[in-house]
């Protein structure tokens, strides 16, 4: 793990980049409890250390920002933003790493956030939770994709317990979804149609595995699916195939803009789940008014997003802060000199 050798130095830099992007404020809501201030006072550089952080990270693989909004979702999505997707399980008690939805998250999208764990509390001490550095690292992975600019509000609390593995399979809508399934699954978070629509053009970038789509190739191909579009995923994807990816976007896949919509009106989505949005007449528009106005996909993706980040979060005496994300902390009540402690070893782990 390399530090930033001269951090204030970058955070002038940083600053200057930022400051030229427009950056966009989202009108929805603030749940109680969280806030677009929250560190200002116990962390006020923590955005410029993920951002500084994930830039290498992002220089060396683009593909780990796909990897990092989709495990944001993941987390949401089950038993709310309250990182418990980044809880080990144990022999005994899966978690919900272990459920069949999670487990083609990255591994590395794991090791990523733990190192932004370790790079922040090196700079803050444990003030930050996971949940939050999730919440940061999915926009900066926006962001860095290309995609817009936006403030997202902080507070949150890791959660102490996972989800079973029913619960995430029930949580988490799959890729065979039509959307009426869809519909209805988003409304179970409170999250419209048109947030249905602007979440699910996050598959503007990122892989997909074969098997998640090789039902409309096999044995008979989906009648929606482009000819030639088929032709080439049957190359990718033959009939015995199970661990081999393509692109969801194929146009631009690293790029995160509107071709994602593009695909679908030229029959080229991968899943039924994305497919059908244009096929069903609630949706077709929606999808049509973001191919045509990158914009305004922009704006419904960051509300969307905002909205997403705030479900069942854990605030104020809620929850704790985990020293390591993908454990619970051993104890829910330190003492001063148990804390530096703790801080020290968190400066040491950050040096490597």
């Amino acid at each position: 793990m390399v530090l930033f050798k001269n951090f204030s130095f970058f955070v002038v830099v940083i600053s200057l980049v930022v400051g030229k992007s427009k950056c966009r404020h989202s009108s929805v809501p603030v749940v109680p409890g969280l806030s677009y201030s929250h560190y200002q006072n116990s962390c006020p550089d923590l955005e410029y250390i993920i951002r500084d952080h994930l830039w290498e990270v992002f220089n060396r693989d683009i593909t780990q920002a796909a990897a990092l909004l989709r495990l944001h979702f993941h987390d949401c999505f089950v038993q709310g933003c309250d990182s418990s997707v980044l809880l080990d399980g144990s022999p005994s008690s899966q978690g919900e790493k272990d459920a069949p939805p999670n487990l083609t998250l990255r591994l590395e999208a794991f090791r990523i956030i733990n190192d932004l764990r370790a790079h922040v509390h090196y700079y803050c001490g444990r003030v930050v939770s996971c949940a939050d550095i999730l919440t940061l690292a999915a926009r900066e992975s926006v962001y860095q994709a290309g995609g817009p600019f936006y403030n997202v509000p902080l507070g949150r609390k890791d959660g102490l317990s996972f989800a079973s593995r029913n619960e995430t399979l029930a949580n988490l809508p799959p890729p065979v979804f039509n959307t009426t399934q869809l519909i209805n699954a988003f409304a179970a978070k409170s999250l419209n149609t048109t947030d249905l629509v602007a979440l699910s053009g996050a598959h503007t970038i990122g892989l997909a595995h074969c098997n998640s789509f090789t039902n409309r190739l096999y044995p008979t191909q989906d009648p929606t699916m482009d000819q030639t579009f088929a032709n080439n995923l049957k190359l990718v994807c033959p009939t015995n195939t199970t661990n081999r990816t393509t692109n969801l976007d194929i146009r631009t896949p690293n790029e995160f803009d509107n071709k994602y919509y593009v695909n679908l009106m030229n029959r080229q989505g991968l899943f039924t789940s994305d497919q059908d949005l244009h096929t069903d007449s609630r949706t077709r528009g929606i999808v049509t008014s973001f191919a045509t106005n990158q914009d305004l996909f922009h704006e419904k993706f960051i509300d969307a997003m905002v909205k997403m980040g705030q479900i069942s979060v854990l605030t104020g005496t809620q929850g704790e802060i985990r020293a390591n994300c993908s454990a619970r902390n051993t104890r829910t009540n330190f003492d001063l000199e148990s804390m530096v402690e703790e801080d020290q070893e968190q400066k040491q782990l950050a040096q490597y």
